[in-house]
Formats: structure tokens, C-alpha cells, sequence
């Protein structure tokens, strides 16, 4: 059954979040005639707002955190905190850093910046980023030389992931402990944490881009769709996070903003251990997958079907996509027990999974439904606790690169392995996607690595998704991007 518009929570909820988007002090003086941003985010911190996992976009979303480099529209590796790059050699690259500082008024150097990328590379797991990759930093004069293990022909690219975020010493206390408050180089500075409920964040007046048009951000965590809908709609918040399609019809035209991302959802089936340690159950799960009525009636056409691992925002892989290698053949449920799990923070998730459910009820299956915030399941799934994960990811979040998430989605040494795949046959086909140099050759062994992981059944795409994101009237400037990086800038106002 559809779920619109619920009018009585929509009302109860209104002046609680007036409450919570009461503009706060911070950060302007009273000369100053801009104004404060109210931002609703869809996702808690999970991990303390460290750079070094899924919390990494929250920071770059509301412009914290920035690294040597950033990715432009077409996916491109653009300046950030370098300059300008040059490669060496296959294996080493040179980059030459701006005039900067940090938000503790500390430079930016080539040792800086070294530190902190060194930092990165040593903790445990290592960012998705640098997984599986050895990297060394060194400060050479004015510049920052690194050097990889083996021939990286994506770099550039990687140092754009927000995971690799340079920060100041003050920031890194501990091996994993890393504190980004007052310690990042962005537009806005984070001043205050109140847990996993809200944060606030006032101006940094030294950025070296130029000085951000709002006085500062303040943010609440609201993982509930319909109350950010809500917030949005009442003018309680200026920008609302992942609207949920249900509720994008309650919204002014013009207060929706429909993306299309690189995100796709999909049916991850635990590989490792449980009744999808068969291929044949496997097989089985994901023929019974009905993907039109995911895109058609869940997200009401705000998706496309399941094609791959990546889907049309990817605009080259569907001319290079070839078929899945290896499938076993469906075996028989025969009233297999499996738990299916899933996270509300993506409002459309819990839908999805609900029809999945009957969807594999329908084939045989016996199928226990748990739903959980993101931040309350994670560890669980790392783990290998569920028989099957619906996950929306966003398939170049990481380093831009289509080679990174197989490898830390998809490989026995993935560091976000929630299928628990672990096949020599991937492994070896993910490798050679890795060694490949130039653009094309990279792409094609990407894709002959997709049909390899497609073969195994461990992962089902669902669908691929345009993300709603909800925009005041007055709020201009905000930032949109398939990668879904971005939100807030300098130009970003109301």
C-alpha cells in the first residue's frame, strides 16, 4: 500500500522542528546582514563525524572538509587544496599546495598535509579510499610528493574522496581518533556537536576561496522523511535531505529538486555463511526480484530499473556492460528461513524491503524483516549478522573511480563487504580493473569485473535512484551533484 502524506504527524511534528531550527547564535557579528542556513540531514553521525567512514559526506556535504583535490561535474579530478599536480613517474606524483589555513589558524604546509594523509592510511579499517592501496606522503620543499606501492593511475581522483579530508594536528589525537571540530580547511567551520541529534557551524572568515555568503549552518539529524517534508514545507529548515517520494507531491515545484546520482540500491545477499552460502538460494532470490515494481510504484518514478552495479548516471557503462559470468541455476527455497534488513534513514528503503519480502515469500522463502537506523545497523552488517542487506550506495562515492567500490564492496579484503563475497574469480578480475592505466581500458575491466560479481548472485541491483532534495524558495546557490558530495558553498544563501 502506498504511504502519502500523513496530515497528524506532519502537524505534531511542525513545532517540535520549530524548535529545532530556532536560529542560533554563532558566528556573526552585527555588522554582518547574512543570514544563518537551517539544514536537515537524513543521516546521524555514526562514527563521531571521523572522516574515515560513511560520516566523511556529512562533513563535505555541509563544507567542512576539503582534500588536495575535488571532483568537478563530469567526475574529473579539480583543485582543491593543491593547486596544480604533476606525475613523476608511473608511481609517484608531485602536488603543489595554495595558500591556506586551518580553522585553528595553523598553515596549511606540505607537512601538514602529509600527516594527515599518513594518518589516514594507518588507521583500521582503512578508508575505502586507500583500501588495499600503499601510499606515502612526504613534504618536499613547498610540495607534497607521494608515492604509491604500485602504478595509480587514479590519484588525483582518490585524494578527492572526503575520507582522505586534510586536517590540522590538532585533529588527530589518537590512531582512530580524529576530532574535525575547528581543525578542516572549508567555508564553514564545525563549532558545536550535540551528539548524533544536531551540530552547528559558523563561518570561517580565512577560507581561501572566499568568504561563505551565510553567517553559518544549523543542522539537525532528523532520520524521520516525513518530518523533514515537513520541516521544509512549514519553513522550519531551508534545505531537507532525501525527500521521500511519498511526500514529494506535498512540496512545491519549485521547492524539489530531483538529481540524478550514481546511487543504486540493491539486495546484498550474505555470501559467507547462512542459506545464501548457496549460489542456488541466491540464484533463487534474485530471480524472484521483481525490479519494475521498485522503480514504478516504491519510488513512483524517481528511479530506474536495476541494470548493474552502476546505473545511468554512469553514462558510459551501459554501452560496455556485458553479461553476468558464472550464475548458478535457481534452486528451491522450500521455506528457507532468511532475515532481510534494512535502514530508515532513506525513507524509501523499508518500502522496498517490504515488497522484497513478499517478493521472496511469493519464491518460497521464510523472511524476517528488520528495520533499524543507519547508524544502529551498520556494525551489524559489517559483521555478517543479516542473511540479506537492502543498501543504497553511491557507486563513485568514494574516489570517483568505477574500480573502487567493487573493490571495497566486493573482494575478500573489502573494507565495506556486506555481502561477505569472497571468490578468487572476482578478486582476480577486480585486480585487473586496478592495474588498468587509461580511461577506456579502466572501464572496460570494470565492467568485465561487474559481470564477474553479477555471476555470483551476491548482489541484486534494484534500482537506481534520483535523490529529492528539498530546497526553501528563498535559498539559492545550493549544490547538487551526482556523487552527492556537496550541498552547501560559499554562494549558498537564503
Amino acid at each position: 500500500m502506498r504511504r502519502r502524506l500523513r496530515p497528524i504527524l506532519a502537524l505534531v511534528l511542525a513545532p517540535v522542528l520549530a524548535g529545532c531550527f530556532a536560529s542560533g547564535g554563532g558566528g556573526s557579528d552585527s555588522a554582518d546582514t547574512g543570514s544563518r542556513l537551517r539544514v536537515a540531514l537524513a543521516f546521524p553521525p555514526a562514527e563521531n563525524l571521523s572522516p574515515y567512514g560513511a560520516d566523511s559526506t556529512i562533513l563535505s556535504r555541509l563544507g567542512v572538509t576539503e582534500g588536495l583535490t575535488a571532483l568537478d561535474a563530469n567526475g574529473t579530478a579539480t583543485p582543491a587544496l593543491a593547486a596544480s599536480w604533476r606525475q613523476e613517474d608511473e608511481k609517484t606524483w608531485l602536488f603543489t599546495l595554495r595558500e591556506a589555513t586551518f580553522q585553528d589558524g595553523s598553515k596549511v604546509t606540505p607537512a601538514a598535509v602529509a600527516a594527515a594523509l599518513t594518518h589516514a592510511t594507518r588507521t583500521a579499517p582503512a578508508p575505502a579510499a586507500v583500501a588495499g592501496v600503499t601510499l606515502t606522503a612526504k613534504a618536499e620543499g613547498g610540495d607534497v610528493r607521494i608515492t604509491t606501492g604500485a602504478p595509480d593511475p587514479i590519484l588525483p581522483l582518490r585524494l578527492s574522496s572526503p575520507s582522505l579530508a586534510v586536517l590540522s594536528a590538532k585533529a588527530y589525537k589518537e590512531k582512530d581518533d580524529v576530532d574535525p571540530v575547528g581543525t578542516a580547511t572549508g567555508p564553514y567551520e564545525l563549532t558545536k556537536v550535540m551528539g548524533t541529534t544536531a551540530a552547528t557551524l559558523d563561518r570561517y572568515d580565512d577560507y581561501w576561496g572566499g568568504r561563505a555568503q551565510a553567517t553559518g549552518i544549523d543542522v539537525k539529524f532528523v532520520a524521520d522523511g516525513t518530518a523533514r517534508a515537513s520541516a521544509l514545507r512549514t519553513d522550519q529548515v531551508d534545505l531537507a535531505e532525501a525527500i521521500p517520494v511519498a511526500q514529494a507531491a506535498t512540496l512545491d515545484k519549485g521547492t524539489r529538486e530531483a538529481t540524478a546520482t550514481t546511487r543504486t540500491t540493491s539486495l546484498l545477499l550474505n555470501s559467507q555463511k547462512g542459506p545464501f552460502e548457496d549460489a542456488a538460494l541466491r540464484a533463487a532470490a534474485r530471480a524472484a526480484v521483481d525490479t519494475s515494481a521498485l522503480a514504478e510504484d516504491v519510488h513512483e518514478g524517481y528511479a530506474d530499473r536495476g541494470a548493474g552495479i552502476y546505473g545511468p548516471a554512469v553514462t558510459w557503462a551501459a554501452g560496455k556492460r556485458t553479461e553476468p559470468v558464472g550464475r548458478a541455476e535457481p534452486g528451491r527455497p522450500d521455506g528457507t528461513r532468511v532475515t532481510l534488513a534494512t535502514y530508515d534513514n532513506r525513507p524509501e528503503l523499508p518500502e522496498v524491503a517490504q515488497v522484497l519480502k513478499q517478493q521472496l515469500e511469493k519464491a518460497g522463502f521464510e523472511v524476517t524483516l528488520e528495520v533499524r537506523e543507519y547508524s544502529r545497523l551498520e556494525s551489524d552488517a559489517l559483521a555478517g549478522k543479516f542473511d540479506a542487506f537492502v543498501l543504497a550506495r553511491n557507486t563513485l562515492v568514494d574516489t570517483a573511480d568505477p574500480v573502487s567500490v567493487l573493490a571495497s564492496d566486493y573482494t575478500c579484503d573489502g573494507g565495506y563487504n556486506l555481502a561477505q563475497l569472497c571468490d578468487k574469480d572476482v578478486d582476480r578480475a577486480v585486480a585487473k580493473a586496478e592495474r588498468a592505466a587509461d580511461t577506456a581500458g579502466r572501464q572496460d575491466a570494470a565492467m568485465a569485473a561487474e559481470a564477474r560479481i553479477l555471476g555470483t548472485d551476491a548482489v541484486v541491483p534494484l534500482v537506481h535512484q534520483r535523490i529529492i532534495t528539498g530546497v526553501g524558495s528563498s535559498v539559492s546557490g545550493e549544490l547538487l551533484d551526482p556523487y552527492e558530495r556537496t550541498l552547501v558553498g560559499i554562494g549558498t544563501r537564503r
